[in-house]
């Protein structure tokens, strides 16, 4: 299992300051110096109000006294470990036998969840697992075991691993909670006519959202289901007729668990489409958009993937080592390509202790290390989708305060509609920003005492830029 760790990590990469890092390590590093980020705190701060995680994670970075990119690192790679514990433990569920092509069956499972850490979940924006240390990560791996101890009757326990999954990220957490719930009902009650999936808990709005709201939800194409494209409906779809057909299966061979857990799942997505679709429909629930309820998805993916590697070695793998290989290799060699398509400019794996590709990267570390603490920085707001950018925070990874940009903090203000109004006024103020001159910087700096840029170069004339590199300046406002 150590093994398969690593060879997932080295499969998937590492990315500490990317992507969603953005919105969790900004609060992580607040609790170890509560002198950073004393302006916009509230982009990051919203999330980590509602989860343990920063707290965990700060406590843990004071009792090993270890720096916090390396125990970031640490703990990432015991997330991954434990996310393939828990397939093992749930494909034992699934395969209960002694037998040894049950035994193939668990090998297969893990190895597969190994190499699809980073599948796509469809019309999510989520991974399996990211390649980076993030509650998501912690919640996947706490869900998977108490599916597994649900099967197994063992109750007490699966309740302690949803507890977690709850105190590390509520949203993701109540999916695992209310499927164990619903395994528990079909387990118990299994007449032919029970064919529908328990309802999530989307609360009922009857306040019609506000301009700002409204601006900031049209951006997060994700939350509305009937603007996916036609192949995120395949990847919904999908795994439902797959697990349609393990249930028939498995029931035709008496395999009690795995055709519960099967049905059950297909049921469970089939019904948080329909109130997907029935959220994105009238605009007075434009809010309650927010709670995803396809996001369920990411569980059903890991059981998809458990059950189907659990299949495959059972009765297509077993001790063959040649299927093995022609499964597994193409299959990793693949996915580590996608990864290198995804963060084309930084290295695969950001070790701690390695200097940085990335220009952006060397911009941000030159400031975290050259500037004050309290200052205010003003950024291209769509700077982390910016070609050689590699979707890189700057608040997790400069330690800096900035301006609301236009990739995550409008995630923060789509989950929490009182900040979209903030959102929208700076978002607005920077518009254009890649044509600004010395006056339009002028104006942020008299409005919300931005002190320093980051703008692409050449830039404009007239700035005092102590940092430059062949792709970006880094200048003073006086």
């Amino acid at each position: 299992m150590l093994a398969l760790t690593a060879v997932a990590l080295l499969i998937h990469g590492y990315h500490p300051y990317a992507e969603d890092a953005e919105i969790y390590l900004p609060g992580v590093q607040k609790i170890l110096n509560p002198r950073l980020f004393p302006a916009n705190t509230e982009f990051f701060s919203a999330h980590a109000g509602h989860t343990l995680y920063p707290n965990l994670i700060a406590f843990l970075v004071r009792a090993t006294h270890l720096p916090l990119p390396w125990a970031a690192l640490l703990f990432h790679i015991l997330s991954i470990f434990l996310l393939l514990a828990a397939s093992w433990r749930l494909a034992e569920a699934l395969f209960p036998s002694e037998a040894r092509e049950d035994q193939w069956a668990c090998w297969a499972a893990v190895a597969l969840m190994a190499a699809l850490l980073t599948l796509p979940i469809a019309g999510t924006d989520l991974y399996i697992l990211d390649q980076f240390l993030n509650p998501r990560n912690l919640a996947a791996f706490a869900a998977l075991f108490a599916v597994a101890d649900v099967l197994q009757r063992k109750l007490a326990r699966a309740a302690v691993w949803l507890a977690f999954g709850l105190a590390m990220h509520p949203l993701m957490a109540c999916y695992a909670v209310f499927f164990c719930g619903w395994l528990i009902v079909l387990d118990r009650y299994r007449p032919r006519m029970l064919r529908f999936a328990a309802a999530l808990p989307f609360g009922f709005t009857l306040e019609p959202p506000s301009a700002a709201y409204h601006e900031v939800a049209l951006r997060q194409r994700s939350h509305f289901v009937l603007r996916w494209e036609w192949y995120e409906w395949v990847g919904a779809i999908a795994p439902v007729a797959l697990l349609w057909w393990f249930a028939g299966f498995a029931e035709r061979r008496g395999m009690k668990n795995l055709e519960l857990v099967s049905r059950a799942m297909a049921l469970f997505v089939v019904a948080a489409a329909g109130a997907a679709i029935g959220l994105g429909i009238p605009a007075r629930f434009e809010a309650l958009t927010r709670i995803q309820p396809l996001r369920c998805l990411a569980l059903c993916y890991m059981v998809l993937v458990v059950a189907g590697g659990g299949m495959l070695g059972k009765y297509v793998l077993q001790s063959h080592v040649w299927r093995w290989v022609v499964l597994l290799v193409p299959l990793s060699l693949g996915m580590w390509y996608a990864q290198r398509q995804v963060f084309p400019s930084s290295q695969h794996l950001e070790w701690p202790w390695a200097e940085p590709r990335n220009l952006w990267v060397q911009a941000f570390e030159w400031i975290r290390v050259n500037t004050p603490v309290d200052a205010l920085f003003a950024l291209n707001p769509e700077h982390m989708e910016l070609p050689g950018e590699d979707e890189n925070g700057f608040r997790a990874r400069a330690e800096r305060s900035m301006l609301a940009d236009a990739v995550k903090d409008k995630g923060a203000a789509s989950m929490f509609p009182p900040l979209a109004e903030t959102w929208a006024k700076q978002i607005a103020d920077e518009k254009n920003f890649s044509h600004f001159d010395k006056d339009d910087f002028e104006r942020l700096r008299q409005k919300y005492a931005v002190s320093w840029i980051v703008v692409q170069e050449p830039g404009p004339a007239g700035l005092e830029c102590p940092y430059e590199n062949a792709t970006v300046r880094v200048c003073r406002l006086q």
